[in-house]
């Protein structure tokens, strides 16, 4: 990755939200009819009835943030603004026994975007996990429980 470069913006996968509705669409037919109407960037996977108390952020148990590395020789042209490009041989070992230190409680507010409504920066980490993908990916892994603040 080069200096002048930083990754922004935040990607997600299996994000859940919710909405109520009177529709007479069939709930296995919504995500088709939701996704002929969003950006291509968006899509729905799968749509089910929830509890009438079931809030998306509120009833949220935990959150697990993914970081990837791309260690290969050449950086990706398609995923460049998704993973930061580090092309020296990256020890898997020593980053295993580092991650670690994120574990437990910390303010994070470093990392806190500006801007961002939660009150506290500080957050628990309960997991932390080191993946080294067979495609020359890192996936850096934390998670969280989440309590909405």
């Amino acid at each position: 990755m080069h200096q002048e470069e930083q990754i922004a913006g935040v990607h997600s996968l299996g994000q859940v939200a919710n909405f109520k509705t009177n529709s007479k669409i069939p709930i296995e037919k919504i995500p088709i009819a939701l996704n002929t109407k969003l950006k291509k960037s968006i899509r729905i996977i799968k749509a089910e009835e929830v509890d009438e108390n079931f809030h998306s952020r509120l009833s949220c148990k935990q959150k697990t943030y993914r970081y990837i590395i791309n260690n290969n020789e050449i950086e990706s042209s398609i995923y460049r603004n998704l993973e930061c490009f580090i092309p020296q041989k990256l020890d898997i070992e020593k980053m295993k026994l580092a991650i670690k230190y994120f574990e437990g409680k910390h303010d994070f507010k470093a990392f806190k975007a500006s801007g961002t409504s939660s009150k506290s920066s500080v957050r628990t980490i309960y997991k932390t996990n080191i993946v080294e993908k067979e495609n020359g990916r890192i996936w850096i892994e934390l998670t969280r429980k989440w309590f909405f603040v």
